[in-house]
């Protein structure tokens, strides 16, 4: 000890390995960050020049322009600071019963009364605290007197809108390729190769002028609407289909939906613990479907009617009422999802195949049929290898739908580009695109990469 003191003491500080790398770090810190004030300086002085104003206080102006997708935009009020109290109170409780039963020798999944526990605490409380709350949460829509925070936020829920349901059906389909190009059966396997090698090899914008221009623009006219029972109306202005307007009924009815996913949960937990002690999995399919269908149809018969259907209907040049998915919408999703999906494709594929083929034998080998050897054992480890790839492709289509600029379609990156043009405010825009989505593209990859940390293999 006395030593190791002495050795150190006849070393001068600028020779310590330790000093020196904090010394050049601090100077390196030190310089970006005189470039990055030079910068700053440089910019608010040729802003200046330019009789530009700075800062974000423009925000507050009204926008004044018309924006093609309006979605509702959620506005938090003061009720639901206490679904944020129900929430943490849940998780500190579930994190406490994990500690105490992590002393006992086990966990929370190894019981079905802890798990229910922590459903209860994290999830069913804290929604009931938000829905049944009268301050919780208001909606708004945006219109041409709102400020461009407003126009900002809806063209942020038109992204946010495309990017879950682009991962969504491109995960779907990709599965499907991936199950086809696996297919003994050789056109099949052949139809989906050539999918894959065409949607890969084309450029992503190539593909949304095809579905927009060629495709979705050459529908018939209002006039002319392809009707299928006033339940599908198809033409070049979208997509009509009827909207469910809420009644006296809709709580009731989607607590007991709730209630049925939580009994279907409990029910394919009961059927891999009966596998693991009988070696026979218990029933699924049958027990769900009823549950699914049996307890809200229960509610509805007491609650009365949860629902009732807004038909489109043809008012002047277009259909008025129910949903209607505009032609831009709709090229976009599917020009995103048929290009990412065969990405997705090949990256399920190829974690199948990185299955060893001794674990399907060894699962054929104890009667296992071919649905639970997919399901009970290829999948889950095939899903080690699946999630870190995917997650680049989830990403992909949330930077990707910043294309929906080309045909029309009012995402962030358009709307806030006719603010951009209106007020001139490049730098505060620029760094608001910058921000929002590095943010979404931070939140995807946490989301995943926690998904990862759940599912992968356990070592001691």
């Amino acid at each position: 000890m006395s030593q190791h003191a002495h050795e150190n003491a006849r070393v001068p500080f600028w020779r310590n390995p330790q000093i020196r790398a904090w010394l050049y770090q601090s100077i390196m810190l030190g310089g970006l960050l005189w470039v990055a004030f030079i910068m700053y300086q440089n910019t608010l002085a040729n802003l200046e020049k330019r009789g530009i104003g700075s800062g974000f206080g423009f925000l507050q102006n009204e926008a004044g322009f018309n924006i093609g997708e309006t979605p509702p935009i959620p506005v938090l009020q003061g009720g639901f600071l206490w679904f944020i109290a129900a929430l943490i109170v849940g998780l500190f409780a579930s994190r406490a019963i994990a500690v105490w039963l992590k002393k006992k020798g086990t966990a929370i999944t190894a019981s079905d009364k802890t798990v229910f526990a922590v459903i209860t605490l994290v999830g069913i409380i804290p929604v009931l605290v938000l829905f049944l709350g009268s301050d919780s949460i208001a909606f708004t829509r945006y219109t041409e007197s709102s400020s461009y925070v407003t126009a900002l936020l809806t063209g942020f829920a038109n992204t946010i809108k495309i990017t879950i349901l682009g991962c969504i059906f491109s995960t779907i389909l990709g599965l499907i390729i991936a199950l086809g190009r696996l297919s003994p059966n050789w056109l099949i396997s052949k139809l989906c190769s050539w999918y894959v090698e065409l949607n890969r090899n084309l450029p992503v914008l190539l593909q949304l002028f095809f579905w927009y221009f060629i495709v979705l623009q050459q529908l018939p006219s209002v006039r002319q609407s392809i009707d299928v029972g006033g339940w599908l109306i198809l033409n070049n202005r979208g997509l009509f289909l009827p909207a469910p307007i809420a009644q006296s009924g809709a709580w009731p009815f989607c607590l007991a939906i709730g209630a049925a996913l939580i009994g279907i949960y409990f029910i394919c937990r009961r059927s891999m613990r009966l596998l693991n002690e009988r070696g026979t999995p218990g029933k699924i399919v049958l027990p769900s479907i009823a549950l699914l269908i049996g307890l809200p149809a229960l509610v509805w018969l007491i609650a009365g009617t949860p629902f009732t259907l807004e038909y489109p209907e043809l008012k002047g040049f277009n259909y008025r009422g129910g949903i209607d998915f505009t032609p831009e919408f709709t090229a976009l999703l599917v020009g995103l999802t048929v290009y990412v999906s065969a990405f997705n494709a090949e990256i399920i594929r190829s974690g199948i195949q990185a299955v060893s083929n001794g674990q399907r034998e060894a699962a054929r080998a104890i009667a296992l049929k071919e649905r639970h050897v997919m399901r009970l054992v290829i999948l889950p480890q095939a899903m080690r290898i699946i999630v870190p790839p995917m997650t680049s492709e989830y990403l992909a289509i949330a930077k990707n739908s910043s294309l929906a600029v080309a045909i029309g379609y009012p995402d962030f990156v358009s709307v806030g580009g006719t603010i951009l043009n209106q007020s001139g405010q490049a730098v505060e825009i620029v760094g608001i695109w910058m921000g929002v989505y590095l943010s979404l593209s931070l939140v995807i990859s946490l989301g995943m990469n926690w998904y990862n940390a759940k599912i992968k293999l356990v070592e001691r």
